[in-house]
């Protein structure tokens, strides 16, 4: 049994990353063995820059904290080395930059699980996430769904006032004549 400092040590941590773990919109967990120094130091200053915590954690300390914010169903996948990558705000950014550097050849970087609100998504569902276009990007399509037909309507309109225009002009100039 471990002494009361130790033990106080890793209710911490598990504290720690229950909160982290409750407070992301996404997150994934990886399994990093085999993988070289130099493309660890690459995803790990990627995901910084995306803002997505990466960090290697111990599965028993994890279990815990999982299994205290709901996500129980991690537990099968939280064995052999594991890395968690979670965002706070973006759920795309950490499946994304994942997958980009498990799709990478040679790479080692393995997805084992992930979540998103709290619901559990599986490898295939993590890489579908990954190719979605970034945030912008979809507002934008969907704000260009909506103003399609109101500009299709506008058009319409516009060419029933311009036929209008063209044959009260018609009749001016057969008169004048």
């Amino acid at each position: 049994m471990p002494n009361a400092k130790v033990l106080s040590e890793k209710q911490t941590i598990v504290e720690s990353l229950a909160e982290k773990l409750k407070s992301s919109c996404a997150g994934v967990l990886v399994d990093y063995s085999g993988t070289d120094v130099t493309t660890d130091t690459q995803m790990r200053h990627a995901m910084r820059a995306a803002g997505v915590e990466y960090a290697v954690v111990k599965n028993t300390l994890t279990r815990f904290a999982a299994n205290k914010v709901g996500l129980d169903e991690l537990s099968p996948y939280l064995n052999g080395p594991t890395a968690l990558a979670v965002s706070a705000t973006d759920p795309v950014a950490a499946a994304k930059l994942v997958c980009e550097y498990a799709g990478k050849k040679d790479s080692k970087v393995k997805i084992k699980i992930g979540f998103v609100d709290g619901k559990i998504i599986s490898e295939k569902e993590i890489k579908a996430l990954s190719e979605l276009p970034p945030k912008e990007v979809l507002v934008a399509q969907v704000l260009g769904t909506m103003v399609a037909p109101i500009s299709g309507l506008v058009n319409v309109l516009n060419a029933n006032i311009r036929g209008l225009a063209v044959a009260l002009n018609a009749i001016a100039e057969k008169k004048s004549a």
